[in-house]
């Protein structure tokens, strides 16, 4: 028998169980019917079946439910309901539904399914990269059926052109540095050469007293 604080109370007889039970406004409940001797726990029964209800609603919640929604035509569908619909199958895929677009043929429609594949593809054309097609158009009896169901999002990539642009940027950084490197050293060798000049000038001075004597 285990207590409601998950102490372990020992072998007990049913109605010393039960009076402990009660004792403790609590219920009795058998939670491994298998075991030899079988295993009770004192708890709120009531709570319990709460807790478990709860912790099953939250793992519902977490849960990703994908469904199909559809979405009828007609061959001779109008501009303004072909594109309603359309605006409707790209709010479901957004939803991240699958969406089974069909088109309807009555009496003599059935002559031309060209006109329903025209149908289907401007449908697939306009939503465009938000979905994959998962099913082309296929002819079922007097309906042409297609199936879309929403495309992962790819990152962006930089296009090559970005980098080909600041590769000139980054080369002329560079360049700049050894430009004025190049003009340091020019003003560094043109201040030094007077200092050349005079030390020459002094030394032809010092040499004539001693060619005159």
């Amino acid at each position: 028998m285990i207590g409601s604080d998950g102490s372990q109370l020992g072998i007990k007889t049913v109605p010393d169980a039960l009076s402990l039970a009660r004792s403790l406004d609590l219920d009795l409940v058998e939670v491994a019917p298998l075991a030899n001797p079988p295993v009770c726990r004192i708890m709120d029964y009531g709570k319990y079946r709460y807790e478990e209800s709860q912790r099953a609603k939250e793992s519902r919640k977490k849960a990703t439910h994908i469904s199909v929604k559809e979405v009828k035509f007609r061959p001779k569908i109008g501009q303004g309901d072909f594109d309603t619909k359309v605006r409707h199958i790209i709010d479901f895929l957004n939803e991240g539904h699958k969406v089974k677009v069909t088109l309807q043929f009555r009496g003599r429609e059935m002559a031309h399914p060209e006109l329903g594949a025209k149908v289907l593809n401007g449908v697939a054309a306009q939503v465009g990269p938000l979905a994959k097609i998962e099913s082309s158009p296929r002819l079922d009896g007097r309906s042409m059926t297609m199936v879309m169901a929403p495309e992962k999002k790819v990152p962006v990539k930089k296009s090559s052109g970005d980098s080909e642009s600041s590769a000139p940027n980054e080369a002329a950084s560079t360049a700049e540095p050894t430009a004025e490197v190049i003009e340091a050293n020019a003003a560094k060798i043109e201040t030094s050469a007077p200092e050349t000049v005079e030390v020459a000038v002094a030394v032809e001075v010092a040499a004539e007293p001693d060619v005159v004597a």
